[in-house]
């Protein structure tokens, strides 16, 4: 069985909470942070770096480069410009 601890925080006027030490060291919380809505209330987590999600998406692009993707992306609109500078040389 997990014992929880529960820490009160005084929220000032002006909206602020301090988180207390242990937790802020424990959870990494560190200049920004994410704040929550949940269905139990607010739930505090430290934002992502992007050493963390570094890779993250690599499923979803089937293993393309970064200038693969841009070249991909921008074939479209390079295309109507091909044909509208056409258009104009006419």
């Amino acid at each position: 069985m997990i014992r929880i601890m529960p820490k009160v925080v005084s929220i000032t006027r002006k909206g602020q909470a301090t988180i207390p030490k242990e937790l802020r060291d424990k959870f990494g919380l560190r200049g920004k942070v994410l704040a929550l809505e949940t269905s139990e209330g607010v739930l505090i987590k430290p934002l992502p770096t992007p050493e963390t999600d570094f890779g993250s998406l690599k499923g979803l692009f089937k293993g393309k480069t970064s200038r693969e993707l841009l070249e991909e992306a921008r074939a479209p609109d390079e295309a109507r410009e091909r044909k509208l500078e056409g258009r104009a040389e006419q």
